[in-house]
């Protein structure tokens, strides 16, 4: 009897195998020819002013960051919404409604704790709080 994770190993391999074959043949057989301008920052043909490292505020980030959870979230349950009134003749309601609440729950305690650490609240600048001062 063999045994069924060997074909999951199997397909590991060859996934790992595949790509990095792919990328060491490529290295193999494209051309080298380093020149400044590939180094150079592109700017969509205008010539770059100042520096490329540019530090962003963390908050766009853990904004995009919730967003990324929170679409997920829909995504999984607008397929559980579809198939509810099938599984609440199939299982009972309690048995049906159970794992979404307990989804949502994890979502809502989720979203407390991003809203208690200031995950959702963007940091104001000066600027803008003396427009708001002024009107």
């Amino acid at each position: 009897m063999t045994d069924p994770w060997i074909a999951v190993g199997a397909f590991g391999v060859v996934a790992l195998a595949i790509p990095l074959s792919m990328m060491a043949v490529s290295a193999l057989i494209r051309p080298n020819v380093p020149e400044p301008d590939k180094r150079a920052t592109y700017e969509s043909g205008e010539v770059p002013t100042g520096g490329t490292h540019i530090r962003f505020n963390i908050q766009y980030y853990m904004v995009a960051l919730l967003f990324v959870v929170f679409d997920i979230e829909t995504v999984l349950i607008v397929p559980w919404t579809v198939v509810y009134s099938r599984a609440v003749e199939m299982a009972g309601l309690v048995r049906a409604l159970a794992p979404i609440l307990v989804f949502i729950g994890i979502l809502v305690v989720g979203l407390g704790w991003a809203w208690r650490n200031g995950a959702v609240r963007w940091v104001r600048s000066d600027r803008a709080e003396g427009v708001e001062a002024h009107s």
